[in-house]
């Protein structure tokens, strides 16, 4: 039986859960996976609580060779820093796949002259880290013969290691868009996504919307609609978790995610202090890691006077997110669009929400209506518009039969549309349409 090879930045990560639910599902539909993981393993402090799927998942992570950061290095420090960890395998493949190992090398240097600024401009140095990084992928995937398909997860760095190792191994390759890595263009440049999506066997995204975006982008290549399905852990959280306490119109809303812009935690707050001016009772939870719209976040706060009100934990563990869920009143996801393109698909905490069955709150933006239809099983509100977000909490709040239909409703799409392990079938059907 063939394996698939796995190529991700970073292993376990907190916020990527749907990858891990992923690797365990696709393995439980009998696709033997072998795992490459780009960046070095990151202390046990700094990686969350532990995500209990990961005692599940078979497949072992390979690191490959750590590497300084090239953005305020000059090119040839940077290699006298860093070769060294890189040469074994450069010689074994230089002796193992030497024409494939040009091949490569061509495709770097292509690449890199096509994204010059300016045709007299230096090309970017990124290549070359990515071309090292192939050679140690490469190298690793040669050592295992059963190994038949490489597949990426996000569209920027891991998929051009893997295209490059590809056209080392000559193994067929595919990769998993998601979000910023195909909208943000100083990311994924348009050409170079474009050249991608015509290299790989396949690709997978997660919203219709990313897949319209993607066939705009080049309409011969194979893309595929597979959501992301609730992940095994808050799947099994959920299940056994105890009942919702009762409501006593004091509003206890919830927010999850990065501090990051395009959150629109920032509105959220606003909408907040909307509620504190009309007189509402309510608390606020905005549950996640510090980004770099934190500070305008907590400056809101504190303008607003709602320290003693709008509380920022940081990261949770599943266990206690899942408890946060049940004990919401409304979980509020006022996303929105950046003017760099970056925006989320489907925030799959939006999903888990959904399948705890809290009502939501959030904004038709990217993939979200294809998940949240405004009345039916949750309420969308414009973007950036704090007062129409007040409006639909205290919607909410008053009208409990609104809120339990809404509940209901959600439970049922994400149990009809957002299944994991049917995501995993679909997913394992491509690979085994390649020889996996």
């Amino acid at each position: 039986m063939g394996s698939v090879a796995y190529v991700l930045m970073e292993y376990p990560r907190l916020s990527e859960t749907y990858i891990t639910s992923e690797l365990h599902r696709v393995e439980q539909a009998g696709v033997h996976v072998r795992l490459f993981v780009i960046k070095p393993e990151v202390e046990p402090h700094e990686r969350g609580p532990h995500q209990p799927v990961l005692d599940k998942i078979r497949a072992q992570p390979q690191r490959l060779p750590g590497a300084t950061s090239l953005d305020d290095a000059s090119l040839p420090s940077w290699l006298r820093e860093n070769i060294g960890s890189f040469r074994p395998a450069i010689r074994r493949t230089l002796h193992r796949r030497p024409l494939g190992l040009g091949r490569a090398a061509l495709l770097a240097l292509g690449q890199a002259l096509r994204e010059r600024k300016q045709w007299r401009s230096r090309p970017p140095k990124l290549y070359v880290k990515a071309l090292l990084h192939a050679i140690a992928l490469a190298d690793g995937l040669l050592d295992h013969p059963d190994i038949r398909h490489i597949h990426a997860h996000y569209a920027h760095k891991p998929t051009t290691i893997a295209w490059l190792a590809s056209s080392i191994t000559a193994l067929p390759f595919s990769f998993t868009a998601h979000a910023r890595d195909i909208y943000d263009e100083e990311r994924t440049p348009p050409a170079q996504l474009r050249r991608k999506l015509l290299a790989a066997e396949f690709v997978v995204t997660c919203t219709d919307a990313n897949r319209r975006h993607l066939e705009q982008a080049a309409s011969e290549a194979s893309v595929h609609l597979i959501y992301h399905g609730l992940g095994e852990d808050t799947a099994r959280l959920l299940e056994t978790g105890p009942a919702v306490d009762g409501r006593n119109g004091h509003l206890r809303l919830l927010g999850v995610g990065r501090l990051v812009e395009k959150k629109g935690f920032d509105v959220l707050v606003e909408a907040c202090g909307e509620l504190a001016r009309r007189g509402a009772p309510f608390e606020a939870l905005i549950v996640g890691p510090d980004g770099d719209h934190a500070d305008e976040v907590r400056g809101r706060i504190s303008a607003l006077g709602l320290a003693d009100r709008v509380r920022l934990p940081g990261r949770m563990g599943q266990t206690e997110l899942c408890g946060e869920y049940r004990r919401a009143d409304a979980f509020c996801m006022p996303c929105r669009v950046l003017e760099n393109n970056d925006r989320d698909g489907i925030p799959n905490v939006l999903v888990e929400a959904m399948a705890s069955g809290v009502p939501v709150v959030s904004t038709p933006v990217s993939g979200i209506p294809e998940l949240v239809v405004d009345g039916h099983n949750g309420l969308l509100v414009r973007p950036e518009d704090h007062d129409a977000l007040a409006d639909a909490l205290l919607r909410i709040r008053d009208d409990r039969e609104l809120a339990d239909r809404l509940g209901r409703r959600a439970q049922a799409t994400v149990r009809e549309r957002f299944d994991g392990h049917r995501s995993a079938e679909q997913l394992a059907a491509l690979f085994r349409e390649v020889g996996v």
